[in-house]
């Protein structure tokens, strides 16, 4: 679902993939082939969400924004299922586990990994090449070049996957009708 709000339309890329069930709202921006995913909601209402190249926010992610701070992923990012992003800024080449947050003017440095389920509090400043997990979120170590070439991956295999949904539906998934299995057909009379 494309909304837009006031004045601002969302602006997205011919070579996104976007999923029926996203919902993407106000000011925002999608850059060449980034994707959105089932249930994800990009929120740009009292500020501007920005989403790089190549990058991937995920089934159920929430990315939103505060008065005083926008929501910046630049490029090839990955952001895991039911992450929660909040008006702070993801350098390039980062990945962020499952379920996790990141709040109000974090600064997530390039090439770092934000843990499953950890939490960045408003205002931390991570190094690039970091590993942080918990909660609150800590850096516990530098990463290696093998992980980072894993980052890289991660970008990849989602264009590669986000490529292989857009042919299979041009691009912009639409619900085929509801048929219920032969099991359940019984049930529905």
């Amino acid at each position: 679902m494309i909304v837009p709000f006031g004045d601002k339309t969302p602006k997205i890329h011919s070579s996104v993939f976007l999923a029926a069930s996203a919902s993407i709202v106000g000011d925002v921006k999608l850059g060449k082939n980034a994707s959105v995913w089932f249930g994800a909601v990009l929120r740009g209402d009292i500020n501007s969400v920005s989403v790089g190249a190549e990058s991937n926010i995920q089934d159920n992610c929430v990315l939103h924004v505060a008065r005083k701070y926008p929501c910046i992923i630049k490029n090839r990012v990955t952001v895991g299922h039911q992450a929660t992003i909040h008006a702070c800024t993801i350098q390039s080449c980062c990945l962020i586990g499952i379920g996790a947050t990141v709040l109000d003017g974090a600064v997530v440095g390039k090439h770092s990994i934000i843990g499953a389920g950890a939490t960045v509090l408003g205002g931390a400043k991570i190094p690039p090449r970091s590993l942080v997990v918990g909660t609150p979120g800590k850096v516990i170590r530098k990463l290696e070049d093998r992980e980072i070439e894993a980052l890289e991956k991660s970008a990849d295999n989602y264009i590669n996957l986000s490529a292989e949904y857009k042919k299979q539906r041009n691009g912009l998934l639409i619900p085929r009708k509801f048929e219920p299995i032969d099991v359940y057909k019984e049930l529905l009379r």
